[in-house]
């Protein structure tokens, strides 16, 4: 990655070669991805009107996207209770992956460390959210359904379908992780590649697909928390 250039590594003489510097890099972005965030949200709430306008207008928009998005997964019900959850990484992932786009800057959502802390939070969450519902015991218990079947037959089966559950759901912190830093590291190089090749004017093209792309790997992530916490909730009478 030597040799590509950011305005703030340029301005702070940090390197792309320098492990230190990366990270130091991937932490001002990050701070620069906040700062954003929270200017969108004071203006959308600094002057609320019964008939929104301008910021408020796109954050209640977006705001009822993901209600939608999680009415059918998990009820609407619940898909406004986890709305500030989802709102929230819904938010940051996509501002942290549209920086990137923006020639100079870089996305943050493209270091593993990001994606990962991101992932882990989301594991972490509905695994409480299904033992806090359920009980611990409901909880594990239903990992595995086995429905009616000899007793001895269905010791043995779980014995076997058990570790492969547990597997499963720690598999999960690997794709959700590495699903969202592959696709945004693939399209920071692609990116980089296309304006050492190209003049600046010829991009316009594919920089309307990585903006695609973005809000499409945000809108990956966000929906499959939700059908998480919906599988951890579920109880089996009702699912």
């Amino acid at each position: 990655m030597e040799g590509i250039f950011t305005y703030i590594g340029g301005l702070f003489s940090l390197h792309h070669d320098n492990p230190d510097d990366v990270a130091i890099l991937m932490a001002i972005h990050l701070i620069l991805t906040a700062i954003i965030i929270l200017f969108i949200a004071r203006m959308a709430t600094k002057s609320l009107r019964a008939v929104p306008t301008g910021t408020q207008n796109v954050m209640e928009a977006f705001l009822g996207g993901v209600i939608a998005m999680g009415k059918d997964v998990i009820g609407e019900e619940h898909a406004r209770k986890y709305l500030p959850l989802i709102a929230a990484i819904g938010l940051f992932v996509l501002v942290n992956n549209l920086i990137g786009i923006i020639p100079g800057f870089e996305s943050p959502t493209s270091s593993i460390n990001v994606t990962l802390t991101l992932a882990l939070i989301v594991f972490f969450y509905y695994n409480y959210e299904g033992i806090k519902k359920q009980g611990a015991f409901t909880y594990f218990k239903n990992f595995v359904h086995l429905g009616e079947m000899n007793p001895i037959a269905k010791f043995a089966m779980s014995l076997l379908m058990y570790p492969i559950e547990i597997v499963s759901h720690l598999s999960r912190i690997v794709s959700l992780s590495f699903r969202l830093f592959g696709n945004i590291k693939g399209d920071d190089l692609f990116l980089w590649v296309l304006l050492m090749l190209t003049p600046w004017i010829v991009p316009i093209t594919p920089l309307v697909l990585l903006t695609f792309m973005a809000f499409l790997q945000t809108f990956v992530f966000m929906i499959l928390t939700y059908v998480y916490l919906a599988g951890a909730i579920a109880l089996d009478e009702a699912h």
